[in-house]
């Protein structure tokens, strides 16, 4: 009897042992560090964006604790109590927060502890309810853009449609159509006369062209074979000589210059043409006075006869 309730007890133990083995190994496979004494606190959020738990609490990006339940109740706005616990080495001062952030680019989702800066005495206890905040991650916010970048877009193509529909509603099209007609037209015109015009004109033009430039390039062959250097040496003694005939007639030295800057022969001739004046008004009031004298060569008699009454 003693042997069989003596195994009884060995089994009990080994399964109580089995129980406890497979506590501890469940709890640590989900990520509980089962070695280490935590604290535990609490936030509410309005929503998870992929929260579960085991997810990792992190304390400027040190993982520090982990998410151990999440409680929900949809009749409220704030549905979801999350429940963390964290080492009990760390303290959190009051202004603590726990945000809800992105955890990777595959969509998961941690949790945060912002601590306040500067220091304080004050500190959170063990369960207390901790402020909460959540922060869009990088996907949000590339979401975020997206849709309103999308948005935008499908409204300018919600106008351009409009528009194209106004178009084609209205008789604009059949106008602009019957202009591209008409233009096409124009256009067929046009280059069958430049069509004609190369055909008829363009020839002519070529060949006076051809005799313009044969023109020019004997002018340029006549002009290479002129002698232009004795040209400007005959330009430049005549241009020498009228230098010379400038300087003599301003000085006093020779003819020219004594006829152009001597006031005598000016004076002189001034006073020849005033006796040649007054020999003509006398001219004219005695002309048989010198009549008389040129035929006979002497005075006239009358003056010879009031000369002899005067005696």
């Amino acid at each position: 009897m003693k042997i069989k309730h003596l195994r009884e007890i060995k089994v009990g133990v080994l399964a109580v042992i089995c129980l406890v083995v497979l506590y501890f190994g469940f709890n640590f496979l989900k990520g509980f560090n089962i070695f280490s004494i935590v604290d535990h606190y609490q936030g509410v959020y309005t929503e998870l964006n992929g929260l579960t738990e085991q997810a990792p609490v992190y304390i400027r990006g040190f993982k520090v604790g982990q998410v151990d339940a999440i409680e929900y109740d949809f009749r409220r706005d704030s549905s979801f109590v999350v429940h963390i616990s964290i080492n009990r080495d760390i303290d959190l001062p009051k202004g603590t927060t726990m945000n809800l952030v992105a955890d990777g680019l595959l969509g998961g989702s941690a949790i945060s502890l912002s601590l306040p800066s500067g220091k304080t005495d004050a500190f959170y206890a063990e369960n207390d309810m901790l402020p909460t905040q959540i922060i869009p991650g990088l996907m949000d916010n590339l979401q975020a853009g997206l849709l309103g970048d999308l948005d935008s877009t499908i409204v300018s193509a919600k106008l351009l449609i409009d528009n194209v529909n106004s178009q084609l509603s209205d008789d604009h099209l059949k106008h602009s159509l019957a202009n591209i007609d008409r233009l096409s037209a124009d256009l067929t015109v046009s280059s069958r006369e430049l069509k004609q015009l190369m055909q008829n004109k363009v020839p002519g033009i070529v060949e006076n062209l051809d005799t313009t430039l044969a023109n020019i390039e004997v002018i340029s062959h006549d002009l290479r074979g002129a002698d232009l250097k004795a040209t400007v040496a005959r330009v430049d003694e005549a241009v020498d000589q009228v230098n010379v005939l400038l300087s003599e007639a301003r000085s006093t030295d020779g003819t020219l210059g004594m006829l152009l800057n001597d006031k005598t022969l000016y004076v002189n001739i001034n006073s020849t043409v005033q006796s040649a004046d007054s020999l003509l008004v006398d001219l004219k009031k005695n002309p048989r006075r010198y009549v008389h004298f040129s035929l006979f060569g002497g005075k006239d008699k009358s003056d010879k006869a009031k000369k002899s009454k005067k005696k």
